[in-house]
């Protein structure tokens, strides 16, 4: 039976005024660990999705040696360490500082920085965004007043081809040519130009002012979009956002591989940093569950195909997400991932994103046009989402009949 749905938490349209959400971000970090049913988990953010080739050892060491011997990526690019000893927080943060991962204790949450992941390989964008990664995160780090961020808060630097623009982060930076800057804010559907030079102070002070907004009207909001008398940056319209995500295999400039719903093991890891070390010691972690690796030759992918990581372009794996689900996660009614990966390995293309959740929270979910796939307790619940966070209509289907509907949900465009 077709049924209409509400809108996700996370895409609900802005009211008046800032909301007052009742309770603190619970987001997790680095160092403020979160209890799960499979032990403790760390959120370790990487801005830009960049890391250098020892950083990534350190991270698969913490893994093997503290955790359950995996690594996910989320979709901001960042990492997760699960199955963690409660206690074993403080050597995580020797670990990190060691490695550089931790520059700042107070604002190790409210890094949260994504960047196209393929800017300055394949001659399509318009500015050095790695460089914008670096200083934002400086100034960032530098910043009193940013350290009371939400965790959640995201900031999104794009070269001008309109990738990780299209997320919809609270605050973005969009290269264009000849050397422009446009500052977007929220879900504003116009931007403000703003000069070169002064793009990353200028990102930052807007989140400053954010943050300004809340204090003067006693409101606890995550995201710049619910405060709506903030969104009005100017009246330049808005680029293309195709919001088109690479594919795997070969680039110019490198390759990408793809993770089955961001997770590897330790040793997988260790193979990706391996192969960077063995051309520009890099590694870029992308907002889709994917690794960029500069400078590496297509003669490695097969070695990473027989790792175990996705490197043929096409599959019904791409834009393809799912939540940690059963065991993982208590608030599950479904071992989300098992179903899925039966559903996608069994599918043949892709088509729209899709996301299946193991509970109403939807964790992790894509921006723009997507299929949700629902967890029930006695199914899954099949939807179309549209860009605005709003729901077409629905299917209730049993577990079996879930792959089918998913299919074709991904279809209609």
């Amino acid at each position: 039976m077709l049924a209409a749905m509400p809108p996700t938490p996370d895409a609900t349209a802005p009211g008046p005024g800032a909301p007052d959400r009742g309770r603190s971000d619970a987001c997790p970090g680095a160092l403020r660990l979160h209890t799960a049913d499979d032990g403790a988990l760390a959120r370790i953010r990487i801005p830009g999705g960049l890391l250098t080739d020892r950083q990534a050892m350190a991270l698969a060491d913490a893994a093997g040696e503290l955790g359950d011997g995996h690594l996910e990526t989320t979709s901001r690019g960042n990492v997760q360490l699960r199955g963690l000893p409660s206690g074993s927080g403080l050597d995580l943060g020797r670990r990190l500082r060691a490695a550089g991962l931790l520059p700042s204790d107070s604002h190790e949450r409210v890094r949260n920085i994504v960047a196209s992941p393929a800017a300055g390989l394949d001659g399509q964008g318009h500015a050095d965004v790695q460089a914008w990664v670096r200083e934002l995160d400086r100034l960032l780090c530098a910043s009193e007043a940013a350290a009371g961020l939400s965790g959640k808060f995201l900031f999104a630097l794009d070269d001008g081809r309109g990738d990780v623009a299209a997320l919809d982060a609270d605050v973005t930076l969009i290269a264009t040519a000849g050397g422009g800057v446009l500052l977007r804010l929220g879900r504003a559907a116009t931007a403000r130009r703003v000069p070169a030079d002064q793009a990353v102070r200028q990102a930052l002070g807007a989140a400053e002012e954010f943050l300004r907004a809340l204090r003067a009207g006693g409101g606890r909001a995550w995201h710049l979009r619910e405060v709506p008398e903030l969104l009005d940056p100017g009246a330049e319209p808005l680029p293309a956002l195709p919001g088109t995500t690479l594919a795997p295999g070969a680039l110019a400039g490198g390759l990408l591989v793809g993770l089955r719903f961001g997770r590897v093991s330790a040793v997988q890891w260790r193979t990706l940093a391996e192969v960077a070390a063995d051309a520009a010691g890099e590694l870029r972690l992308t907002p889709w569950r994917g690794v960029v690796l500069p400078g590496a030759p297509a003669a490695r992918l097969p070695e990473l195909a027989r790792a175990g990581f996705r490197t043929d372009p096409g599959t019904a794996w791409e834009r393809a997400g799912a939540c940690t689900g059963l065991p993982g996660c208590a608030k599950s009614v479904a071992d989300v991932r098992t179903d899925a990966a039966r559903a996608l390995d069994a599918a043949v293309g892709g088509g729209l994103p899709v996301h299946w959740s193991g509970c109403e929270r939807r964790c992790g979910h894509p921006a723009g046009r997507w299929v949700d796939v629902l967890a029930t307790g006695q199914g899954y619940r099949v939807t179309r989402m549209a860009v605005d966070g709003t729901a077409g209509p629905s299917v209730d289907v049993t577990t079996e009949q879930m792959a089918e509907a998913v299919a074709e949900a991904r279809r209609t465009m």
